[in-house]
């Protein structure tokens, strides 16, 4: 079955106006939490770790936010992948699902200039903000996930694992993995080998 040319990019982007609007909600009811960082976009492949300090030209919310594409697999019973063999006069009902890594940094506590490491309240502060962005980020899935797809019965989706990033560098955060079954209409005409 065949894909339309923009589905895997449009996905990805709705992904991240989903999560972004609800950490922009969250970050409204719950005082001192970041909102939607300022440094926020689909990215190829895995995300560079360099903007989690967020310095976007006098812009509050630091942090990054991102969205990429992990993998694309068959499949004929979502969400599991198939071994099924195509062609050959079948015409199974095999269609595309794609894995997508939503990926969310904040700034880390770390040493200071005098070389002492963070304090407890700095420790405790980067936990709950990190705690809140976990809540956020699963919320953004589950609610808003489904309305992605102009299907009568909403997007297809699984939500894999959610995994707490780093500290690293400067940096701390989530990634949390979402499979989509990506929709897909009828093979173009053409000769038939």
């Amino acid at each position: 079955m065949a894909l339309s040319p923009l589905v895997v990019d449009d996905i990805a982007q709705k992904l991240l106006a989903c999560v972004c609007a609800e950490l922009a909600v969250t970050a409204a009811k719950v005082d001192g939490q970041p909102g939607c960082p300022c440094v926020s976009y689909v990215v190829p492949g895995k995300p560079a770790w360099d903007n989690c300090t967020g310095d976007c030209s006098g812009a509050e919310t630091p942090g990054q936010l991102t969205v990429n594409l992990d993998r694309i697999f068959p499949t004929s019973g979502f969400p599991a992948e198939t071994k099924d063999v195509l062609g050959s006069r079948n015409c199974l009902p095999v269609r595309q699902a794609a894995e997508y890594v939503i990926t969310l940094l904040r700034c880390a506590p770390t040493y200071n200039e005098q070389g002492c490491p963070p304090t407890c309240e700095e420790q405790a502060r980067a936990a709950r903000i990190l705690h809140v962005d976990v809540t956020s980020v699963i919320n953004a899935v589950t609610c808003c996930c489904p309305s992605t797809s102009d299907g009568r019965r909403g997007q297809q989706f699984t939500m894999g694992q959610l995994r707490v990033l780093g500290p690293e560098g400067q940096c701390v955060g989530i990634e949390q993995r979402v499979t989509v079954a990506l929709p897909s209409c009828g093979c173009s005409g053409g000769d038939a080998s």
